[in-house]
């Protein structure tokens, strides 16, 4: 793990919640303190979904000059670098609690609306790099689809190893949240999430589902592969 200053370290506390802290760090606490930090971990995302997250809050945006020069790093919870073994055959399913699923390859979520940002990331182990992503709103496939009233959450899930998130609906209707299928002015590369990713400037990475298959809208509030071991399932920054 990247060492942390006393600021990071408190500012990792505070946005991603002491629970994240202790699964980063291996070590359970037993149930006593699983209980307690579960409750401070519901404050969090109440905290974040009502208080930090609003439909007028933008992250900044920097000049491309500000980009990482290297690569920053990378991560997916298969042995290798998940890569699809027939990338011609990859599409994105959309359903759950919709008017009209739809199924969209690469060339057809890149005819759809378009934004680019340079923007910063932030990692859940406290480090942060500045990069370039193209992609198409989250909010544009969502006209697309329809939810129906019962629709409340959307859950996206992934090629790699079933890794999933659950995300409650104003954050992916935000502006900022898209489906990222560029990185650094080139086509996403595998070791980012290619072909498609989850990407927002507003949560962190852990959040940011990659190697997307599918895009579901649900009536309960998903789980996800590490909120359901103790991190914060809002997870804003």
């Amino acid at each position: 793990m990247t060492s942390l200053d006393r600021r990071d370290f408190l500012r990792l506390g505070l946005v991603a919640g002491p629970a994240a802290l202790v699964a980063g760090c291996g070590w359970d606490g037993g149930p006593r303190i699983e209980s307690a930090l579960a409750r401070v971990s519901r404050v969090n995302d109440w905290m974040g979904e009502h208080v930090f997250l609003s439909g007028s809050r933008l992250a900044p945006e920097y000049p491309v000059s500000e980009r990482e020069k290297g690569d920053f790093p990378s991560y997916f919870i298969s042995e290798n670098v998940p890569e699809l073994e027939q990338p011609e055959r990859w599409a994105l399913e959309v359903g759950g609690e919709v008017r009209k699923p739809v199924r969209l390859t690469l060339a057809q979520l890149g005819a759809l609306p378009r934004v680019t940002y340079t923007v910063k990331h932030h990692c859940v182990e406290g480090w942060t790099a500045i990069a370039t992503w193209t992609g198409v709103p989250v909010s544009a496939i969502e006209q697309l689809v329809e939810p129906t009233p019962a629709a409340g959450y959307l859950r996206f899930d992934s090629f790699d190893d079933q890794y999933f998130n659950g995300w409650d609906l104003k954050s992916a209707m935000h502006p900022q949240t898209i489906l990222a299928y560029g990185w650094n002015d080139r086509p996403l590369e595998p070791d980012h999430g290619a072909p498609l990713r989850l990407y927002s400037p507003l949560k962190l990475g852990y959040k940011l589902t990659k190697y997307l298959t599918s895009m579901t809208f649900t009536r309960e509030r998903p789980g996800g592969y590490w909120e359901d071991q103790g991190y914060p399932w809002f997870g804003g920054v």
